[in-house]
């Protein structure tokens, strides 16, 4: 969790700048930022005025995904629509019902919308704003006055589970928020040269995973790269954390490269060519490889490369596994390398396929 807490600094100070936390909490808004590209999709900013209206700490909130606020009356179809919007990377209006730290469920406007890279149009970031709703519950006369009858002693909580309609001025102060929103990020982007914006303000390049693909693959805990071979020079697209924390390099230092910057002056250039020459064939190949780090210092790692098929059977990606020797924790578990390799490769496959088949359903 530590781990994970330095990550959201770095990630969200990178792009914003150090300054960012500072204006955003002068917004009276009530709203979270979270990012998907980060395994969890977990929440990496939240406003004084939701954790006022939640109940919950700074600390209980960031790095936990939105789905703490949810409870036993939330419309699971609601939250289907929430995570559609997500894989869609579209922006969503919707009433949910959502829970404070205490348990108490109260009916909320939930505005929430993408934020775009300038540079390449890829995901960023997602504003979720929330406007708690004043007005009284939606009922039916005759199924309004069968509840009051039978639960009368509970008729706070009966009326904060029946369904909500937010007013117009709800809806109008939702959007302000994201305008204010947006004004600050937008500003503070600019500050360090990797502007963010509202809509999409260039098709994002072939290769960039959705949203979704990047919150499935996060959920795989070991070493791995996703490569795209229909890129120049095969460039990495994804890399896991346990990649980066084996090799000491940053995500902004990797996403874009070759693999081949992990080699050094002791790489076997034969173990390469036999690398290459699978790849060229589409077959898998697994290899013992002498790899360096950041900080230059070598390592042995057993390779395992292997082609990710899309729904369609075309390839989609190429996956790189890393084992580093000396490690132990797969064995002490009862998998060898090799077989924890393959499982890898096989949730990697899955991930993919499923994500593609649903992509090419809802364009048909």
């Amino acid at each position: 969790m530590e781990s994970q807490l330095s990550l959201i600094e770095q990630s969200f100070h990178n792009r914003y700048s150090l300054y960012v936390r500072e204006a955003l909490e002068e917004l009276s808004d009530n709203f979270t930022i979270t990012d998907p590209c980060i395994p969890g999709h977990p929440i990496v900013f939240a406003s004084r005025g939701f954790l006022k209206m939640s109940g919950y700490s700074m600390d209980e909130v960031i790095g936990k995904n939105g789905r703490i606020f949810q409870g036993p009356g939330t419309c699971r179809r609601s939250v289907m629509k929430i995570r559609e919007a997500i894989r869609e990377e579209i922006t969503i209006q919707i009433n949910l019902l959502n829970y404070r730290k205490d348990g108490t469920p109260f009916w909320l406007l939930f505005h929430m919308c993408p934020v775009f890279s300038k540079d390449d149009g890829r995901v960023i970031n997602f504003v979720g704003v929330q406007v708690p709703i004043l007005g009284k519950p939606r009922r039916s006369g005759v199924r309004a006055s069968a509840l009051d009858s039978v639960l009368q002693s509970d008729s706070e909580e009966s009326e904060a589970v029946e369904p909500c309609e937010a007013s117009d001025l709800e809806k109008r102060r939702a959007m302000s928020a994201i305008n204010n929103i947006f004004s600050v990020l937008t500003h503070y982007s600019e500050s360090t040269g990797r502007s963010v914006c509202r809509k999409r303000c260039s098709i994002p390049q072939v290769g960039l995973l959705s949203s979704s693909l990047n919150i499935s693959l996060g959920r795989i805990k070991q070493s791995f790269v996703l490569t795209n071979p229909y890129l120049t020079d095969m460039p990495i697209v994804y890399a896991s954390d346990a990649f980066l924390k084996m090799t000491g390099y940053a995500r902004d230092e990797v996403l874009g490269r070759n693999c081949r910057f992990l080699s050094g002056m002791d790489t076997d250039t034969s173990t390469l060519y036999q690398v290459r020459e699978s790849i060229q064939t589409e077959q898998p190949c697994t290899v013992r490889i002498l790899n360096y780090r950041k900080d230059k210092s070598s390592f042995w790692t057993l390779l395992h490369v292997s082609p990710v098929r899309g729904a369609s059977g075309k390839i989609a990606y190429f996956v790189e596994v890393q084992t580093e020797e000396g490690c132990n924790s797969e064995e002490r578990h009862g998998l060898s390398p090799e077989k924890r390799q393959l499982s890898v490769v096989g949730a990697i496959k899955v991930a993919v396929r499923s994500l593609s088949m649903v992509g090419s359903t809802s364009k048909s």
